[in-house]
Parts: structure tokens; C-alpha cells; sequence
């Protein structure tokens, strides 16, 4: 197990430190860049084609397609496996190794990650194709091997690529999308609700942890639930997210919301420590070693990664089954997932800590850790008589997003174990959902922090061969915006548009859009 550790820690700080999180902001910039700084240039359009967008029929209401869901759905699955542990613990842990400094470096890397997933779910829409099902398929493996892999001698490299993306998705899928997820959530759903009768029956111990009748109880009925709706597939998961996540992040918002207003005097400091310990950090916080000016942009923007996955090429997969025919409409939803996970959500969490007093912002010091630092900061305004109702919220909050991350992510690992199976996908499939199901309880008796670091490892390597794609497939990006900014935007109606790299869907796509108007 130690060789297993070492291993992987050497793995992931190559993987991250030194090569990802800058290849990961080069790329953002490098989108950024070429597309005219989309994200702020056409920031009107975007938002109106978006959250402006709501109350359309053709966005949100269910498609009729068995090979598609709608606009809204394909958000909602991707933000049910964005919008999680990362948006809570995440930037807690962010916040109490790299300082508050480490949210500005957070926020740095969601602006340029807003267009890198910009490119991806363009690339994810233009490279896709129908499989055994009759269903959408696509995602980086797609478009590394027809993408890439189309341009002169790389056929080879982008297939490779491919498989290595495909494989690092399924084992990822299994950590950070499986037991990380359901150990958070039974560490601390049995904490804020705890039932003595239960939490005092122990099974076993390990690394001097109990795992009690409890956490086993929580973990058969967490895996049937899960079961029930990732063995009806993406309709049902898509269902399920749509319900769960535009309630809870209003209901995390509006609860956010209220303890900022109360500590409303604290916000300038929080602000003014935000952006003056990003470039220059305090000698006491971290103790007598301090906190190195490169944890903080490493904890920043990795953090920002594990939260709105942009760069990691894992939402494409499902952004890839919208019912949408333009590309570019879809990566515009990817735009504005960021901006909902990051901007918006990781900052409420951010400001509920920086504010309620929690932690000392010249020292760093707290007496709670990263799973319990956003519960306590709720506690500081929703306790009444001691009550501690800011604790069983942030536990249901915990519980509802964790879960609609592991029913996301079962589709990123179906959609990659789908690729690698090739004509056996049926099968294979099949028996990937079984197992994955049944890791669920592995998650709820785990004790050992493994599975979450080598996930950590399995990400990064994800995201290296799809970043690689994107950046080889900028010249693309640009086209398809430039594309449909003429057409969409400056309404230039002869111009033919680029909707497929599949000239039979190319064809058909554009057959559609000239008839009906509805893209």
C-alpha cells in the first residue's frame, strides 16, 4: 500500500503540478484568445441564449428523440456531476492549504476555463455519431480520434490518445465519481443525523476508523437508489438531475446569501484578503513554514478543475446527447456551466467561510476541518437554541449534489467503457453499470483515502490527452465560432453551416434547420 501511495503521489505531482495546471490555463487563454475573448465579447448573446432561454419550450422541454435530451437536461446532468463535494469540501480544503488567495487563482482559472469547455462541447457536438442504441455519442475520445487523428500521420496518435482518455474515464469514473462521492456522503450524513442505536454497532475498524451497522445501512439504500435510475439509463438520470439541481442551488444560494448579509461588515476584508494574499501571502498563515506562493495557484486552480471539470473533457459526454443541431449553441451551455459552478457557487461557499468568522484570516487558523469548515459557517447563522440547523442543511446539500455526481459520472464511465468495447458495447456496457453500482458500498465502508487520490491521479490523465485534442482542434473552434457568429449573430443567411464532420449528418442537420428554423 505504501508503494501504491508513493507511486501515485509522484504520478499526480507530475501530472498536476508541474505540467496540468499550467497546461490547463495556457489552454484557456489559448481558446480565450482565439476566439476574441468569446466569453466577454458575447457575453450578452450567451446569457440570453442560456438562463435567457429558459422558459423556451424548445430548451427545456423534453425531446421526443430516443437518441437525445434537451438543452436544459444536458446542463443539468453535466452540472449534477460538477456541482458537489468539489463546490463545498473543495473550497474549504482550497481555502485552508493555499489561503484565501487560492479564489482568486479559482476564479483566474474558471474565465479561461469557460471557453476551453466552450471548445470541447463544440468539438464533442461536431465529432459525435449515433451508437447501437440509436443514441448520441461523443466526447474527447471522439473527437481525439477523428480529430486529431484526421490530420496527416496521426492517425495512430489520436487513436492512442483516445483509448488512454477512455480508460483514465472508466477508473476515474469508479474514485472521484463513485466512492469518493458516497464517502462524503455517509461520513457526513450519519454525523448530522446520527441514529445511536445504529453508529454504535461496529463491523470492523481500519486505519483506526470504525465502520459501523450505520454507514452500511446508508450504503445498501444509497446503491439501490442509484441502481434504480442508472440501470434506466440517460433519460431517467437526466429526469432525476434536472429536479434535484436547479433546487438545491438555489436553495445553496439563497442559504449563502443570508449569512453573507448577516456578517455583510466582513465582506471588503474577505475581498481584500481574497485579492491581496493571491500575489502576496501572509507569512502566518500556514504556521511557521508559511504557504509557498505556488500552492496557492496550484490549490486555486485545481481546486477550480475539480469543481467545474472544464479542461478534464468528462461533461462533453453528456453535453454531446443534447437535442441541439449547432455546436456552438451547445458550448455556449458550457459557458455558462462554469460560470454556475464557479463564479457562482464556489464563490457563495467562499464568501460563507471568509466572512462568518470560521477561520482567522491573518492566521489561517481554525479548529474545523475541510468537511466540517462550510457546516460550522451555516451554524453561525442557522442555529437557533442550539439547533444546529446549518449542519443537517449542508449534510442534505452534500447528500443531494454527491449523489447527482455519481449519476453523472456512471454516464461519463458507460460512455467510455462504450468506446473501448467497441461491438461488444451492449455487453460490456451492461456489466460496466453492475459494477459500478455495486462499488457504491465499497465507498460506504471505506476508510482509506486511496481511491479519492489515485481518482485525483486518473483525472489529470484524463485531462492531458483531451487537452492536447483541444489545442490541436483550435483551428476548428475558430471556424465553427467564426461560423456561427456570421450566421447566428451578424445574420449572414448564405452562409452554409458547419454542423457535423459526418457529412450524412451534416446533411441531414442542416436539412432540418433550413425547414423548421430550429437549431
Amino acid at each position: 500500500m505504501e508503494q501504491i501511495v508513493a507511486v501515485n503521489d509522484a504520478v499526480n505531482s507530475f501530472v498536476w503540478t508541474k505540467v496540468g495546471v499550467w497546461l490547463l490555463i495556457a489552454t484557456g487563454i489559448l481558446m480565450t484568445i482565439l476566439t476574441g475573448f468569446f466569453q466577454v465579447g458575447r457575453i450578452g448573446h450567451w446569457l440570453k441564449k442560456t438562463v435567457g432561454s429558459l422558459f423556451d419550450k424548445k430548451v427545456i422541454g423534453h425531446t421526443g428523440e430516443k437518441a437525445s435530451i434537451s438543452q436544459f437536461q444536458a446542463l443539468c446532468t453535466a452540472l449534477a456531476a460538477t456541482v458537489g463535494v468539489g463546490n463545498i469540501a473543495g473550497v474549504s480544503a482550497a481555502i485552508i492549504t493555499g489561503g484565501p488567495g487560492a479564489v482568486f487563482w479559482m476564479w483566474l482559472a474558471a474565465f479561461f476555463g469557460m471557453m476551453t469547455n466552450y471548445s470541447e462541447n463544440i468539438l464533442g457536438i461536431y465529432f459525435r455519431r449515433k451508437n447501437h442504441k440509436g443514441e448520441w455519442s461523443g466526447g474527447a475520445m471522439y473527437y481525439l480520434q477523428d480529430g486529431l487523428g484526421g490530420y496527416k500521420g496521426l492517425k495512430f496518435v489520436g487513436k492512442a490518445l483516445a483509448l488512454i482518455f477512455a480508460v483514465c474515464a472508466v477508473l476515474a469514473s469508479f474514485g472521484i465519481g463513485n466512492m469518493g462521492q458516497i464517502n462524503k456522503i455517509v461520513i457526513n450524513f450519519t454525523s448530522a443525523f446520527n441514529i445511536e442505536g445504529l453508529s454504535s454497532v461496529v463491523l470492523f475498524t481500519s486505519d483506526g476508523k470504525d465502520v459501523t451497522l450505520y454507514m452500511l445501512i446508508v450504503g445498501v439504500v444509497l446503491m439501490i437508489l442509484v441502481g434504480v435510475v442508472v440501470i434506466g439509463g440517460l433519460q431517467r438520470i437526466a429526469i432525476v438531475a434536472e429536479k434535484i439541481i436547479p433546487f438545491m442551488v438555489v436553495m445553496y444560494v439563497l442559504g449563502s446569501l443570508v449569512i453573507i448579509f448577516t456578517h455583510i461588515g466582513h465582506v471588503g476584508t474577505a475581498f481584500e484578503h481574497i485579492f491581496s494574499m493571491a500575489f502576496t501571502p501572509k507569512a502566518a498563515w500556514g504556521g511557521a513554514t508559511g504557504v509557498a506562493f505556488s500552492v496557492i495557484i496550484t490549490q486555486g486552480c485545481k481546486r477550480g478543475v475539480f469543481s467545474n471539470e472544464a479542461g478534464l473533457g468528462s461533461s462533453v459526454m453528456v453535453h454531446s446527447n443534447s437535442n441541439v443541431k449547432e455546436p456552438v449553441k451547445q458550448g455556449l451551455w458550457g459557458i455558462f456551466e462554469v460560470f454556475a459552478d464557479t463564479i457562482i457557487v464556489c464563490t457563495m461557499t467562499a464568501l460563507v467561510i471568509l466572512t462568518s468568522g470560521v477561520i482567522d484570516l491573518d492566521t489561517g487558523i481554525t479548529q474545523y476541518d475541510d468537511a466540517t469548515l462550510v457546516a460550522e459557517a451555516f451554524n453561525s447563522t442557522f442555529s437557533i437554541g442550539g439547533f444546529e440547523l446549518g449542519r443537517y442543511f449542508i449534510a442534505i446539500a452534500i447528500l443531494l449534489f454527491a449523489f447527482t455526481t455519481v449519476l453523472g459520472w456512471s454516464h461519463y464511465g458507460t460512455k467510455a467503457a462504450e468506446y473501448l468495447a467497441g461491438k461488444s458495447a451492449p455487453v460490456v456496457t451492461a456489466v460496466y453499470k453492475v459494477i459500478f453500482v455495486v462499488m457504491i458500498l465499497s465507498g460506504a465502508l471505506m476508510t482509506s483515502s486511496i481511491a479519492w487520490d489515485i481518482s485525483d491521479t486518473f483525472n489529470g490523465l484524463m485531462m492531458l490527452p483531451n487537452l492536447i485534442g483541444v489545442v490541436s482542434l483550435s483551428p476548428l473552434v475558430m471556424k465553427l465560432t467564426r461560423n456561427y457568429v456570421q450566421r447566428r449573430i451578424k445574420g449572414n443567411k448564405e452562409l452554409e453551416p458547419m454542423l457535423s464532420f459526418d457529412p450524412e449528418i451534416q446533411k441531414e442537420n442542416a436539412a432540418i434547420i433550413k425547414e423548421t428554423g430550429e437549431d
